[in-house]
This record gives structure tokens, sequence and C-alpha cells, in this order.
């Protein structure tokens, strides 16, 4: 399998990392105005000779280039398998999909106790669903002025909204379609930013679950949990600690970790899933949900 990597940043090199180590993979070539050593770059998605030959595109540019370099790939290679970063777009936008398969990069759904979860809830009734996830963004990359990275610049595509639409994304991958969406999404703090620091949204499924979500740029103390009730259990999720507690209305409580977890673990199992069985990655119709619940919070909040 032949990969080209589209932006060369710092999920860009984490792609690279991943792939260039996989067995299924025998090389990875670069669309990067960066020159490195020992590969094949390319300056332009333009530019690349004979795009036909490769078999999977990775694009890990700035949010607003993904629009136009996944209408180019559907418009000049097919049957080929496109991954593109989260979120899909900056904005909600049309580009249907005809002629490859297009996967998008929310790898949380690879986390092992978020997917323990997901099996724990198959026969659950789910009615309520709480989730809450902030860290203050210069703590984010600590090598890097925060003011200068595009989460910073709304213009660019950043903002917490679709920084963190991770979000949305398992939410809806638990417990269906957001509707009926009451939001804020705001520039609250004295961050130097010119793109949102804080979202809240209300809402309920179109399975009639009850769905409450705050993310932030804001919170010195990081966090990201996630709280279900179902009629029978009450599951609390918290990724930081990588702890997963079931508790049923006796008290009766369950616990389960994950120690160790790697960097790249999940990574790792998101492309190996869109190589084989394409189970649980997120599809592109998918991730136009996800799209089509952040556009209703976007609209809100002109």
């Amino acid at each position: 399998m032949k990969v080209l990597l589209i932006g060369y940043g710092s999920i860009g090199k984490r792609h690279y990392e991943i792939l260039s180590k996989m067995p299924q993979v025998q090389a990875v070539d670069l669309v990067t105005k960066q020159t490195i050593k020992d590969v094949i770059c390319y300056k332009n998605l333009q530019d690349v000779d004979n795009i036909s030959q490769y078999d999977y595109f990775i694009i890990a540019s700035e949010t607003n280039k993904h629009f136009e370099q996944l209408k180019f790939l559907e418009e000049n290679v097919k049957n080929k398998l496109i991954f593109c970063e989260k979120p899909l777009f900056e904005i909600k936008k049309d580009l249907k999909i005809i002629n490859n398969k297009v996967f998008v990069g929310y790898v949380l759904r690879f986390h092992p106790l978020l997917e323990k979860l997901q099996e724990f809830l198959i026969d659950e009734h789910i009615i309520y669903i709480n989730v809450k996830c902030g860290q203050y963004l210069p703590s984010w990359r600590p090598n890097i002025d925060y003011r200068s990275c595009y989460s910073s610049k709304k213009d660019k595509g950043g903002g917490v909204l679709l920084d963190l639409s991770h979000e949305i994304d398992y939410v809806q991958w638990l417990s269906g379609k957001i509707n009926e969406i009451k939001s804020y999404q705001v520039k609250i703090s004295d961050l130097e930013i010119t793109s949102d620091d804080l979202t809240i949204l209300i809402g309920k499924t179109n399975k009639n679950i009850l769905v409450n979500i705050s993310i932030d740029y804001i919170s010195k103390i990081t966090h990201r949990k996630i709280f279900i009730e179902t009629i029978e259990h009450t599951y609390e999720l918290d990724f930081i600690s990588t702890k997963l507690i079931k508790k049923n209305k006796f008290g009766l409580e369950e616990i389960y970790t994950f120690n160790n977890l790697e960097r790249n673990y999940m990574f790792e199992k998101m492309h190996l899933d869109i190589f084989e069985e394409q189970k649980n990655i997120c599809n592109y119709k998918e991730a136009l949900e996800v799209m089509q619940t952040i556009s209703s919070i976007q609209e809100q909040n002109k």
C-alpha cells in the first residue's frame, strides 16, 4: 500500500510516524512546503506525479483546507481510501462522495474504555448523557505560543467547537443525532484569540436521549469526562485517569481501567480499522452529521 500524506504539522508527523512502521504500508510520500530528507515531497497536491499510484490518502492539513483537498481527490482518483483529520470542514459544506471511501479521524472511538462503554450500552436504555471537557489552551502545546497556532484563529478553522468536536462525534455515535439544540458559542476569557473558547449545548437526540455537552479552552484543571444515565446503571468514563465506573441501582460498582495507554495506540487501531473491517471508524455520513450539529450551533451564535 502506498500512502500520500497531505500536511506535515504535528498531527501529520504523528500519522507519518505510525504509518511508516505498519507492515501494510510500503511507502509514505508527503505534500508539504517543507523539505524532508529521504522522503518524496510535493509542494502542492496538484503537483503530485501519477496521483493514482497511491492507495491511501491522509488529509492532515489545516481545517480550512480540507474541503478543497478532499474535492480535488474525489475528482482525480477512484476507488481509493481517504482519511481526513477531524473536523471535516470549518463550516457545513456540500460535497458528494461517490468515487472513493472517506473516513474522518475521530480517534477517541478507539479508546479501549469508550469501546467497552459502547458494548455495555448496546442492551441499555439510555436516558441522559452529560459530557464535560476542558483544558487551558496555552498548556495544550507547551513548546508553541498558543497565539500562533491554528486553534486560536477563527479564520483557520480553529476554536473549541471544532477542536473538541470529538465530544459531539462520540455522543452521536453512542446515542444518535442531536436535535432540538440550544447553545452558547462564545469567546469569554482573556486569551488572545479570535476563536471561541467555550461552547455549551443542550439537546435531545433522535432516540429521545437528553444530552448536555460543555467544552472549553479555559479550564486550568484538565478534564475529559462522560456521564451516562440509563434505567439500570450510571456510567462514568474519565479519559484523563483512564477509568470507567459502572454502578447499578443497588450500589454495586464495577471499575475498569486501562493503564499505560501508549501514545499512538488509538491511531494505530484507527488506521487498521480502515484497512480491514471499517467497523468503528467515523464514516463520511457520520462526519457530515457532526458538521450538521456544529452548523446548528454556529447558526445560533452568529
